[in-house]
């Protein structure tokens, strides 16, 4: 929503528009300074300015820091650290043929770990406070007498806090026979005591600290070497316990392959089983050979039977029998059969000449007959032959087959004793092998036990060190430094982040949506109970108003009579001294003003001048009074006052009355400004009442003391009764404190250049 009012430029006038409450919209006109918001770039003197406005909460927390630390570095004990270098290798240099007993071949990755809380445990402590008789030294077992120092002040809470936030230490079990000094001696030994891998390396930093030089370099190197005598001591009993475990195992196992011995012996005894693995051997020969034979026999007799068969199923038939092997193979048939052919082609030819019965004839024909017959008998005796050859070679295989029936009972047998003779022979060699074992390593670990060897080695002793690690005066010192200007700029930001009061004018047009119209120095003397601009207030408060005055005519171009209303967000932000101040600054130029106390809650505007409470704007709105009689004349000319009149029981009632509105419209004719001291908006609805029946609203803000969100909602309630806003004045500014803070908008020059020239 906004408003339009008519702004004088010479001869003609121009609309001037008036934006709503809480938010600034550009082309808007506040009058003076209305569309100026500022530099809206942070600058780094905008930093400045907070700092130097929060300079005490910095400041104080510096002071504290720094004191703090150069307290504490001054009283600190100082503490000595000595360093000695170990070496650890992962497993120790053979110098035998064989492994020693207690030896580590699989390395797992947690072995140096292991290494590492070894050196801290409490065992390898104890062993080294007792090695330099320290259970009564002061530094591990003091005697406090219960004073208190400005150290414990200091180091007790910094030590409670720190063990709030460092990790707890694992909590070991503690020794059967330990006292409550040994533990509390042991656990402020372990405190001292660092230990620190070096990264991609077998070193390990072994430091221990004290306020003492020399024993600082004493534990560090007793440390050290108990820690490699601890070592050799684990290596010396696991190798006793290893012999003595051998020893026990290895008489054991004597008995074991005696008995196993003495029980194969008796088994060859009694089974006359002497060198049955030869035995086995020939059985198992034998039998592969008969097994064999019988084999070739089978096959020579299937493949003699076979011929047998076929030539006897073939002596019926000559032309079959003819090319059979076996006859095509003899010499006497072949040659017969030559014979037979001859006499055959003989008779063929002799027959075309002679006859059956010539004597040739008859010859040729016996003889023909006798060939017959021999081969008719060769070729029997062929058959007699292979008949005989086949029984022959069945009787052959058949003994052949008897033969390695009984080999395979002769073998089953063998093997029947062989088993049970293996189970024992084995038994006795497995005794045997275990107990050679035994013997062998029993024999090493005795060697290795003797052996003092270690993968432990010091490679750098610790020395006396000339100089205290702790405290390190110059980096404590810097430290106080750097920590104590960072926490103070932290606070003094994270305050001012927290800090939502309006405390510039920026923050006006920024927050509030506003023209700022000006700002009013705070006084400090308490001599002045109600400072007017005419009566003898510094030239700078009396100088603001006028600002404030040729700031307000600049904004109202309206012609004739102009209304303000005067009021604030809460009480005590000073809206009765603007109020009163601006009137007497208007009426000094020349204008005929009148004031009238509109906080008829709690009236003050007629305390400031001096003049009655009554009879006032109440009496005139219940009747009791006129108007003549309710203005009061003041000491300044052109400048009288309506004060409040009695307490009425219904103030806002009167305000918003018909006849209040007849009254501010009859004072346009009598006076050119009239200014309305309202309750505040947060306080009371009067002010919303009278915003809407007036040409402005004049709203003060009292530095730091409006939070810019109650602000907002103040202007909000104002806006809805439909109020014109002229802008907003910056009450109380502590410019004595805080000059460079408001250095942009004031500077101390500027009012003792006034002053010096009316001196002058």
């Amino acid at each position: 929503m906004s408003k339009q009012v008519r702004r004088k430029t010479g001869a003609s006038t121009e609309p001037v528009r008036i934006a709503p409450a809480g938010r600034v919209t550009p082309g808007y006109g506040y009058g003076y300074g209305s569309n100026v918001l500022g530099d809206t770039e942070v600058h780094l003197l905008d930093y400045v300015k907070v700092l130097y406005r929060r300079r005490w909460t910095a400041i104080t927390a510096f002071l504290i820091v720094v004191l703090s630390v150069t307290v504490y570095t001054f009283t600190a004990t100082p503490m000595y650290e000595a360093r000695v270098l170990i070496l650890i290798e992962k497993e120790a240099t053979n110098v035998i043929s064989f492994k020693e007993a207690f030896e580590q071949n699989q390395i797992a990755d947690d072995y140096y770990q292991t290494q590492y809380k070894i050196l801290q445990s409490r065992a390898l402590a104890r062993r080294t406070i007792e090695a330099l008789k320290l259970w009564d030294h002061p530094w591990f077992n003091p005697k406090d007498d219960g004073s208190l120092t400005v150290r414990k002040m200091i180091v007790a809470p910094v030590v409670l806090v720190s063990g709030w936030f460092q990790p707890a230490r694992p909590v070991e079990p503690p020794v059967v026979d330990e006292t409550k000094t040994e533990s509390r001696t042991i656990d402020r030994f372990l405190n001292d005591l660092t230990v620190s891998p070096i990264r991609n390396s077998r070193l390990v930093d072994v430091t221990f600290e004290s306020p003492d030089a020399v024993l600082s370099a004493n534990v560090a190197n007793t440390l050290a070497r108990s820690y490699i005598e601890q070592n050799l001591e684990f290596k010396f009993l696991s190798s006793k316990e290893a012999s003595d475990w051998l020893g026990t195992q290895l008489a054991e196992q004597r008995k074991q392959v005696e008995a196993s011995e003495q029980a194969l012996q008796r088994y060859r005894e009694q089974t006359d089983a002497v060198a049955i693995e030869d035995k086995q051997n020939i059985v198992v020969q034998k039998l592969t050979d008969l097994n064999a034979a019988v084999t070739r026999a089978k096959t020579e007799r299937i493949q003699k039977e076979a011929a047998y068969t076929q030539i006897r199923a073939l002596q019926n038939d000559r032309a079959a029998l003819d090319t059979f092997p076996a006859i095509l193979s003899n010499t006497f048939i072949q040659q017969q059969k030559s014979a037979l052919a001859d006499l055959q082609r003989q008779q063929a030819q002799l027959s075309d000449k002679l006859g059956p019965n010539h004597p040739d004839m008859v010859k040729i024909g016996l003889g023909i007959q006798t060939a017959e017959a021999r081969i008719q008998g060769e070729i029997a005796k062929v058959v007699q032959a292979m008949g005989n050859d086949y029984q022959q070679t069945l009787s052959q295989e058949r003994s052949l087959t008897t033969a390695l029936d009984r080999q395979k009972q002769d073998a089953l047998a063998l093997n029947r004793k062989g088993i049970k003779y293996g189970v024992l022979a084995r038994d006795a060699a497995s005794n045997r092998q275990i107990f050679e074992s035994l013997m062998q390593r029993t024999k090493e670990t005795g060697i290795s036990g003797e052996l003092k060897t270690s993968n432990i080695r010091v490679v750098d002793a610790a020395e006396t060190p000339r100089r205290p690690t702790t405290p390190n005066t110059t980096n404590n010192l810097l430290l106080a430094l750097f920590g104590g200007a960072t926490l103070a700029i932290g606070l003094a930001f994270f305050f001012e982040y927290l800090d939502s009061r309006i405390k510039s004018p920026d923050e006006i047009k920024q927050h509030l949506g506003l023209p700022f119209l000006g700002m009013v120095p705070a006084l400090f003397d308490k001599g002045i109970e109600n400072p007017l601009i005419n009566n003898g207030v510094p030239a700078d408060f009396s100088e603001s108003f006028r600002a404030i005055r040729t700031n307000v005519l600049f904004s109202s171009a309206d012609e004739g009579s102009r209304s303000i209303v005067v009021t604030s967000t809460g009480p005590s932000e000073g809206k009765t001294i603007v109020s009163t101040n601006l009137a007497v600054a208007l009426a000094q130029s020349g204008q005929r003003v009148l004031l009238i106390d509109a906080d008829m809650r709690k009236p003050r505007v007629h305390s400031v001048f001096g003049s009655p409470q009554e009879p006032g704007l109440s009496n005139l709105l219940v009747g009791n009074a006129k108007a003549s009689e309710a203005v009061h004349t003041t000491t300044v000319p052109g400048l009288w006052i309506m004060p409040a009149g009695l307490h009425p029981p219904n103030p806002a009632e009167l305000l918003g009355s018909k006849q209040f509105e007849e009254f501010m419209a009859s004072l346009s004719q009598r006076f050119d400004w009239v200014l309305l001291d309202t309750p505040p908006v947060m306080a009371a609805t009067d002010s919303s009442v009278l915003a809407h029946l007036t040409t402005g609203v004049l709203f003060v803000v009292g530095a730091e003391m409006t939070s810019r969100h109650a602000g907002q909602r103040a202007l909000e309630q104002l806006e809805h009764a439909r109020a014109k806003f002229i802008g907003g004045v910056l009450n109380r500014v502590d410019l004595q404190h805080n000059s460079y803070y408001y250095s942009q908008y004031y500077r101390r020059e500027y009012s003792d250049h006034y002053q010096k020239d009316a001196h002058a």
